[in-house]
Order: C-alpha cells, then structure tokens, then sequence
C-alpha cells in the first residue's frame, strides 16, 4: 500500500501536476465522452425502435447518478482514501460499457449498464479527483482546476468524430467494447492519485475522535454514517448558502448547450452553421477556463470577487443569446458565453475549500455535487415555460 506524504500545507505542485494530468483524462473520458455520446443515439433509436426521448434517458440517468451518488464517493473516501475508490470507479465506468454492447431489445438493459453501472463509476471518479487537486494546491489552485478541467473541451472535439468512425467500422456493439477499453483507462487515472496527508486532516480527525465519547452505544452507527458523509456541513451556514448560489447559477448555466443549437435553427441557420456555433462556444469554454484560472491565482482579487464578477457577465451574455437572429451575431454571443462560463467553473471549485476547509473538501464536494445537480436538471425544463 502506497504510504502518504504528509505536509503541513498543501505543496503548491510536486506530485500534485500528476493529479492535474489525472483530472485532464478523467474529465475527458467522463464528461468528453458524455457530451459525444449523441453518436449513439441514432443507432439505438433505429435498432430498438424506440424514440429519442426514450433514448436519451441513457445519459440522463448517468449523468444524474454522477452527481446524486457523489456523498457516497465522499464517504468512501473519508474511509479509504481516493485512490482506491477512483480504480473500482473505473472498472465500473468500463464494466458499464462492456455489458451495454451486449443488450438484446430492450433499452432497460442500457438504462442499468450504462445509466447505472457507468453512472455510480463516473460519481466514483470524478467527485475524488477534484478534491484531490485542491488538496495538493493552495496559490495555483483555480489555475490546476482549470487546466485539468480542459479535457472535457479537448475530447468534446475529438471523440464525436471518432465515436463515428469507430460505429461506422465495427457497429454500435464493437465501439462500446472500445469505449469500455478506453474507459479502463480512468484505472490507471486512479492509481496517480498519492495520497496526501495535511494538518486539517489530524485536526478534524481528532475532533471526531472527542465526538464519538459523547454518545452513547445505539447512536455508534448513525454516528459513523453522520462522519463519513460529514452531514455536518448540512448545518454549516457558509457552506449552505454558497450550495444555494451556485444551484441558482446551474439553473441557467446549463441552457444554451442544450437550445443553442435549437435556437439557431430556429433563426435560419443551416444544421452546419448551428453545430459550428456550439463548437466554437466549447473552444472559448475552454480557454476560459485556463484564463479565469491565471488570472484569479495572481492574487489580485478576492476569489469570491472574481467569481461575482465571472456570474454577472455570463448571465448577461446568457440574456443576449436570444438577440442573435443571424450566424455572425449568434456566433459572437455564443463565444463570449462559453469563454465566461467556462471561467467560471474553476473558480466555483477552488473556492469551496476556502470554505470549508481542505480536512472536509472530500465531503463537501459530494454533497455541492449532489444539491447543485438540482439546477442543472431543472433549467433546461424550467426554460421552455
């Protein structure tokens, strides 16, 4: 068993770039493949005669799972560490494909493997490793975050062309195999997880330690559960309010990725001109990422200024998008929102452990997860009224 490194503050760096290269391909074999999984649809909805709101269930069950079952990756983690937990996440996220390319006719056997099976791997994954890039960074945090969350950007571009030419040359059954090989690959991920043992950890260690001798034998099990999901960040008034927030945020964050392309169909755009448009919007994703990222570890500002400032201007350019009536126009507004949203994703993470502190970050990154996923689902919907 690898032993952990122990440091009074977290090392600005060291081993922990390897965590960054981790989240970077854990990002892009989780939410790259996701977002590319469209190419599948039109296979499924052909060979199970099923229509494409039956089938787009899939990935909303996955996707769903991923944030709802992240208090369980915390727990698992406060009890074994990250390590462990993100490899058995990977061989769930890859068993998940494995077991969909075997589906008869009926979709319920994808709903389980990979709404499911898949799902609970991807929550195992993702949830640990982004806590574990806070752990190891304190000045160039926001900017870690931000370039590991980069490979979402980078597959996005890459997978959707080779997830066709993988349907085209071995069938939808053959490129499942391949995406669950592709997928073992989050194993490995894991495995570059070190652990890393700071002061806050003995601190709330200890502080359970005095908590548990003041109650009594019948309350031992639910005091445990209590500790390993951390419940008590539910009573932490910072913490819930800053949950609050960003839930709002989500409501709307999430809009245009699924109407954008609608929209610009709806204005006159050709089919082409409408995807280009969401392709450009995920380039200025993500080098909005990497910028808000440099910029908020220069110190020049309070994060949470910075994350106020990056709020406000992706509502605005998220108000102007109806205004785009033409490619040019449309194409300018969905490049400023995607470079403002993208900014501001890093700097919703690295604010959480100045919060809560880095000891609770495994926790209270499940339990933002699990909450926050409430605006995300209902935006889109919320939209259409």
């Amino acid at each position: 068993m690898m032993r952990p490194w122990v440091y009074t503050k977290p090392p600005d760096g060291d081993w922990g770039w390897m965590i960054v290269l981790s989240l970077f391909l854990e990002s892009a074999l989780v939410f790259g493949l996701i977002r590319s999984f469209g190419v599948f649809f039109v296979e499924f909805t052909k060979y199970f005669e099923q229509p494409a709101s039956s089938v787009s269930w899939i990935t909303s069950i996955g996707v769903a799972l991923q944030q709802f079952a992240s208090p369980i990756a915390s727990a698992l983690c406060n009890k074994y560490g990250a390590r462990p937990v993100v490899m058995i996440g990977g061989v769930l996220a890859s068993s998940g494909m494995i077991v969909a390319s075997l589906a008869a006719t009926n979709l319920l056997h994808l709903y389980l493997s990979i709404g499911l099976l898949s799902g609970l791997g991807w929550a195992l994954v993702f949830t640990p490793t982004v806590a574990s890039v806070t752990r190891y960074f304190v000045k160039r945090r926001t900017l870690a975050t931000g370039i590991g969350f980069t490979g979402i950007g980078v597959s996005s571009f890459a997978f959707s062309p080779l997830f066709q030419l993988l349907v085209e040359m071995y069938g939808w059954r053959g490129a499942l195999l391949i995406l669950g090989g592709l997928s073992l690959n989050l194993v490995v991920c894991g495995a570059l997880l070190r652990p890393l043992v700071l002061l806050d950890d003995q601190v709330r260690s200890s502080t359970q330690s005095h908590s548990q001798k003041l109650y009594c034998h019948s309350w031992m099990s639910w005091q445990r559960l209590s500790e390993l999901l951390d419940l008590s960040l539910l009573c932490h008034k910072s913490f819930l309010t800053y949950v609050a927030a960003i839930t709002f945020i989500n409501t709307g964050y999430f809009v245009p990725y699924v109407h954008l392309v609608a929209h610009g169909r709806l204005t006159g755009l050709s089919e082409y001109e409408a995807a280009f448009v969401m392709s450009a919007t995920a380039v200025t994703d993500l080098f909005g990422r990497v910028a808000s990222g440099w910029f908020s570890d220069l110190h020049k500002f309070r994060l949470v200024h910075i994350l106020a400032f990056l709020n406000g201007l992706t509502g605005i350019s998220l108000l102007l998008i109806p205004l785009g009536t033409s490619f040019i126009s449309l194409l300018a507004l969905g490049l400023i929102y995607g470079f403002f949203s993208g900014a501001l994703t890093p700097v919703v993470f690295s604010l959480l452990p100045e919060i809560v502190g880095l000891g609770r970050i495994f926790s209270a990154l499940g339990l933002f997860q699990m909450i926050e996923s409430i605006g995300g689902l209902l935006g889109a919907p919320l939209s259409e009224l």
